[in-house]
């Protein structure tokens, strides 16, 4: 499995935000979003074993994981490293970016966190709608948005799928939350607004 980074901080997205997490990155990923904040995953990586991960990742003093990326999905041994986790009492999330199906870890012990790209992206017609209807009472849906027309995209996913889980609606990084925060409140909608916690502390840097 190519890892770009493993490392142990504060999980700044969705329903885990503000939880100890560890990070496992994975390389490698086939959209190039507009506003992607992990450009140095799309190719840096090393060759690591499932078992090299588990040992490096039994240093922190933590049961919650982050699986990322790049796209975990495109890594042919993801699902071994999910159940050897799973079988070690490892608390799951893995975020994945839309385009891939689904189906083999949406019946998992573990929660999926499924991006869904809007237009500003320019990869949203890479997406995979049809995993929204996988998703359960326990994962969640996230839109990135940028503006108006992103906004009025993923509200009308959302009003079409109904989706089970918690949908959250985060800017991108650098865009005033105020003016999102100010269109879900007129509408509203039930979804919540989602900020990246860890640049609020951090700032853009990477192993945070």
């Amino acid at each position: 499995m190519k890892i770009n980074e493993i490392f142990y901080s504060i999980q700044g997205e969705g329903k885990w935000t503000g939880l100890p997490n560890i990070f496992i990155r994975t390389a490698g990923c086939n959209l190039r979003c507009t506003f992607c904040d992990t450009k140095y995953a799309y190719e840096n990586g090393v060759e690591l074993q499932v078992e090299e991960i588990i040992n490096k990742i039994t240093q922190y003093p933590c049961k919650h994981v982050c699986i990322t990326g790049g796209e975990p999905l495109l890594q042919e041994d993801i699902e071994d490293l999910i159940d050897i986790l799973i079988q070690k009492s490892y608390v799951i999330c893995v975020e994945t970016n839309g385009s891939i199906d689904i189906k083999n870890i949406s019946n998992k012990s573990l929660m999926v966190s499924l991006d869904i790209k809007c237009p500003s992206s320019y990869m949203h017609k890479k997406m995979n709608l049809d995993n929204i209807n996988l998703l359960r009472e326990e994962d969640q849906l996230k839109f990135v948005i940028n503006d108006k027309k992103d906004y009025s995209y993923a509200k009308k996913i959302v009003s079409d799928y109904k989706p089970r889980c918690s949908v959250f609606f985060q800017p991108v990084w650098g865009v005033n939350p105020q003016r999102l925060a100010e269109w879900m409140i007129c509408d509203g909608l039930n979804v919540r607004l989602g900020l990246q916690l860890h640049k609020i502390i951090w700032g853009e840097k990477r192993g945070v």
